[in-house]
């Protein structure tokens, strides 16, 4: 007789629990228990948070200490006499990330330590040879290798690289980046020399993650969508990035906000992005280029041009604006309803021009958004700015190590 369904829900272990797997448990638990602290806690108060016994809590702070993943610092005792107590935290001394960025203007390399913070940063112009990918990735890799030795004195051992590309990814391949000219480009080949393995994701994915970890009251769930001479979007949910089953999630520019509107470059009509990139709002500026596809702009930085013009109230700058905005807002009115998100980052150039920008935005989310009424969605633009892309790219590594110490403890042994 055939089954009236098949069973969908979660699978019983293959194997009963190991005494290794057990270990490594309890030392996660603990390792989350210093990385939520958000100050040095003794080892005393991690017995009593976990449930764990004092030797556990010895042997696993060890072993954290050892891979350099956490340090020792000692804690006043509120004024009373004694010594100060010894207490953990994360270490500005151990693995590190490095995040490297292509820009519209230029190219960025970025290290950022198992903290969070940011410990090495440079930004060069884009090589004289334009978007070609090989000139573009061979000034990034140089970059990143003077970043990695540039660290290393500051005794940090950088895990991975990630490049952020504006453009879906499938591997280390970029399958296409028109604000480049890029299609089916094998960023991993180009960057082999680098010296650490290297992944490659979409910027505004990164952006996100930069993000998430960015100011002292994180954001749980949020839309980061990012402007420029292309639209993307990276979508957190409960404090995880969502990257889709494919990872190509978040192509917000190519969502059709007029059935019937201009060609866009993908192919299709409509898009958001024929109304409300830089190359489209710079297109609507008489005497500005008469370049609108946005491939390239020799000798022009759109973001300066657009906001001298609406700074001068520029009829036509404003009218470009306000209907780029209307448009971007239709667009995350259908993307706030789908994903029940509180919050919207405006990102990239959406942040240089948020001042223009907002009030189209929050004007049609508070009309097409269902729950607008009674429960408003804020749009504001990011806290990094630019440097979102570049510090999420390098907060990749670190993340990944925030989430699963072991992996990076397996390596050292």
């Amino acid at each position: 007789m055939t089954a009236a369904f098949r069973q969908n829900g979660p699978r019983p272990p293959d194997s009963a629990v190991r005494q290794e797997d057990l270990r490594d448990l309890n030392l996660e638990v603990v390792f989350q228990r210093i990385l939520g602290a958000g100050s040095p806690i003794s080892r005393t108060e991690l017995a009593t948070a976990t449930g764990l016994t004092r030797p556990t809590i010895t042997r696993i702070a060890e072993e954290l200490l050892a891979g350099r993943l956490i340090t020792e610092k000692g804690v006043p005792h509120n004024g009373r006499a004694g010594r100060p107590r010894v207490g953990l935290t994360l270490s500005d001394r151990g693995p590190a990330g490095l995040g490297l960025d292509i820009r519209a203007d230029g190219l960025a390399a970025c290290v950022v330590d198992l903290t969070g913070t940011v410990r090495h940063l440079t930004f060069a112009p884009m090589p004289y040879t334009g978007r070609d990918a090989g000139a573009v990735l061979g000034e990034l890799t140089r970059m990143g290798r003077e970043a990695i030795e540039a660290v290393m004195i500051k005794e940090l051992t950088v895990v991975t690289a990630t490049l952020a590309v504006p453009g879906p990814v499938d591997g280390e391949v970029v399958r296409v980046a028109p604000a480049l000219g890029w299609r089916d480009v094998d960023a991993g080949t180009f960057l082999a020399d680098l010296g650490v393995p290297c992944a490659v994701d979409n910027e505004a994915n990164l952006a996100a993650l930069g993000e998430l970890y960015a100011g002292d009251d994180p954001l749980g769930s949020f839309l980061y969508v990012s402007g420029g001479l292309g639209i993307g979007a990276g979508i957190v949910l409960d404090g995880t990035l969502m990257r889709g089953a494919r990872g190509w999630s978040g192509e917000l520019g190519h969502v059709t906000v007029e059935s019937e509107g201009a060609a866009c470059a993908c192919g299709s009509r409509g898009c958001l992005a024929t109304y409300a990139s830089t190359g489209a709002i710079l297109g609507a500026l008489p005497g500005a280029t008469n370049r609108t596809d946005a491939l390239e702009f020799v000798g022009i930085n759109p973001d300066s041009v657009i906001t001298t013009r609406a700074e001068a109230a520029d009829p036509a700058a404003l009218a470009a604006l306000d209907r780029a905005g209307s448009a971007l807002g239709i667009a995350l009115s259908g993307a706030v309803n789908v994903l029940d998100v509180g919050t919207v980052l405006l990102g990239g150039s959406f942040a240089l021009l948020s001042s223009w920008l907002v009030d189209s935005v929050r004007a049609e989310i508070d009309r097409r958004v269902v729950t607008a009424s009674w429960s408003p969605v804020t749009v504001r633009p990011t806290l990094l700015g630019p440097d979102a892309a570049v510090i999420g790219a390098a907060l990749t590594s670190i993340d990944q190590i925030r989430r699963r110490p072991t992996t990076w403890l397996a390596r050292q042994s």
